[in-house]
């Protein structure tokens, strides 16, 4: 996986959750705090998320095969949408019955003090995490907000990791405000509304994740800045006059698929014009290095055909160009 894969992130998430895990199912075995067991079904979950995001990294990178010609990039979003699947059943869905149980069949709590310690330990574990995330993200995010990096990163896992540990840190502040108005009260049912709050969070959080991996899974064209460099690249003004139109296509998180029909002089020989794409295909790749395969097909530009208006075929947003020729 690449660096922008975030695998640091990963791997200190997966560190820090099993740890957690572990100490909340002992806090729940002495308290029996449904907080605490909710928690503990949350961060085993979330240590399964990471080990599934690890497991993708590593098989996309396996060599394309005459069956899959353009690789296996893509395999990085289906295990990012399997991470939303398992947080949204195993996380939110154990948590809202858990919870419901909890306040149908309220019962004391005994030993406070573990599900409370473990609690304030697990809160410090999951900053730790959490700073590692953010620190990873802020390479790779540039200029843009955090609801931009999230909703349009091409890399699933830095966003995964990053909701997971923000959802993470809520959910423990959550179960510590139930178990501590439970211990308050002395009535254990605010532990269930505590598991409850925590099995909302984390169906919201699942849902997000699984919308943005979707657009993914659908396949999602080059941001605007790579698009404006493919274009100021591509066309040379001598040969190469101008783009007709184009499409891109992520096929991984850093390989990019480019089509595009290109304006050539209707007296260029042949030979010029294959000379003309090879320079174009390398001035591309040197602008934007992730563009991995690119199909450039040659056309004759006709201001009589552009003069009808645009191609109704042309993707939104994109070059302004209709698709015209000869």
């Amino acid at each position: 996986m690449s660096a922008s894969g975030g695998t640091k992130a990963i791997v200190a998430a997966l560190t820090a959750n099993l740890a957690i895990a572990v100490a909340k199912f002992v806090a729940f075995v002495f308290s029996g705090s449904s907080s605490m067991l909710a928690e503990s079904v949350h961060s085993l979950a979330d240590s399964g998320n990471q080990g599934l995001l690890l497991v993708g990294g590593k098989r996309a990178q396996r060599q394309a095969t005459p069956q899959h010609p353009f690789g296996y990039g893509r395999e990085r979003y289906i295990y990012a949408f399997l991470v939303s699947i398992v947080l949204f059943s195993v996380g939110g869905m154990f948590a809202l019955y858990e919870g419901y149980e909890k306040i149908k069949h309220p019962h004391e709590l005994t030993h406070w003090y573990w599900p409370v310690g473990v609690l304030v330990f697990a809160i410090i574990a999951e900053c730790f995490s959490f700073r590692t995330a953010i620190k990873e993200s802020n390479v790779v995010r540039g200029g843009r907000s955090w609801k931009e990096f999230v909703r349009h990163s091409k890399a699933p896992e830095l966003p995964v990791v990053l909701l997971e540990d923000l959802g993470a840190l809520i959910g423990l502040i959550l179960a510590l405000g139930g178990v501590g108005m439970a211990l308050a009260t002395g009535d254990s049912v605010w532990d269930g509304i505590g598991t409850l709050c925590i099995g909302v969070l984390l169906i919201l959080i699942a849902l997000v994740l699984a919308v943005e991996t979707k657009s993914l899974l659908l396949g999602e064209a080059a941001g605007s800045e790579e698009t404006r460099k493919i274009e100021a690249a591509a066309v040379d003004g001598r040969t190469v006059t101008r783009i007709i139109h184009m499409r891109t296509l992520h096929i991984g998180p850093e390989e990019l698929l480019v089509a595009a029909k290109i304006a050539v002089r209707h007296d260029d020989t042949a030979t010029e014009v294959a000379s003309a794409i090879d320079a174009a295909e390398s001035r591309i790749r040197e602008a934007v290095p992730i563009a991995r395969v690119i199909y450039l097909e040659p056309d004759i530009y006709s201001e009589t055909e552009a003069a009808k208006g645009p191609d109704p075929h042309a993707t939104p947003g994109g070059p302004a160009q209709p698709e015209t020729g000869h």
